[in-house]
């Protein structure tokens, strides 16, 4: 893997590092620049907090997090639950795209059940091929390739079921992974339990929270037979069948190939 440059495009905060965070630092201590980026501000997901209040946390919650992976982290001002695929949605992430000059893409397939998560992805789709356009938004310099676009994992069905193209052995980042999510208290520890999504409780016991959050990073980095599969091409059998927790990728086609050289060069596997 050489030094690259990774770009995560997520729609809220927390949710690069739900399914990237354990292979964003890998990435980080391999010397790669890795930027996590929030599309929207977070500013909808809460049930007491609203605006600027809760816009502020959730901006320092993300920037907890990136410095226990070692990255940066962006929060973008789109509203939370109102982001569209426009024309100046497209720009402003465009730029960020640009200033940042990725090697590789993440972001969210584009079936989801959250708006904000569909158009995040369809935002990367539109912006994929103009990134080289010079005069499509001329204030930044053009990319002079196409980075590769890789989507995250989810479990939704249709149109099309998620396709593991790349599985990452995290088990040696685990712990650091469970810190970053554990940063985001205001989306882990209280909207989510009230929402009652992912079966979280609301609870102010510090240490009653870390288990809470080792058990929820466990149920979403359980390899998927798909997932044995890659991990058993790029690690060997041996190892893939020791591996507790991964995380994939699937090529999104808008990008450049992420074929095997591309995954050698750009993701944490083994030479």
């Amino acid at each position: 893997m050489t030094t690259s440059r990774i770009l995560a495009l997520g729609a809220h905060p927390d949710d690069c590092d739900i399914s990237a965070g354990g292979t964003a630092i890998l990435w980080s201590r391999a010397g790669c620049t890795v930027q996590f980026v929030s599309v929207t501000n977070g500013e909808s997901g809460h049930h007491e907090q609203a605006g600027p209040e809760i816009v502020a946390r959730r901006a320092a919650e993300a920037k907890a997090a990136g410095e226990v992976a070692g990255i940066d982290y962006l929060v973008m001002d789109n509203p939370d639950g109102q982001l569209l695929p426009g024309l100046e949605e497209r720009w402003k992430l465009m730029r960020v795209i640009r200033e940042f000059r990725p090697d590789l893409i993440l972001t969210h397939r584009p079936n989801d059940y959250h708006p904000d998560h569909r158009y995040t992805s369809q935002l990367v789709q539109d912006c994929a091929y103009l990134v080289g356009v010079p005069h499509v938004c001329p204030d930044v310099p053009p990319l002079p390739t196409n980075p590769v676009i890789a989507y995250f994992q989810d479990t939704f069905q249709k149109p099309a079921p998620f396709h593991a193209d790349v599985s990452i052995d995290i088990d040696a980042v685990f712990d650091e992974k469970v810190r970053m999510l554990d940063c985001h208290e205001s989306q882990f520890y209280e909207w989510l339990p009230w929402i009652g999504a992912h079966g979280l409780e609301s609870s102010d016991d510090p240490t009653e929270r870390l288990e809470m959050m080792k058990d929820f990073a466990r149920a979403h980095g359980i390899p998927t037979p798909q997932a044995r599969e890659c991990l058993e091409k790029w690690y060997g059998s041996d190892h893939a069948a020791s591996v507790k927790y991964s995380e994939s990728f699937e090529a999104c086609e808008y990008g450049s190939p992420l074929d095997e050289a591309a995954i050698r060069r750009l993701f944490p596997v083994p030479d």
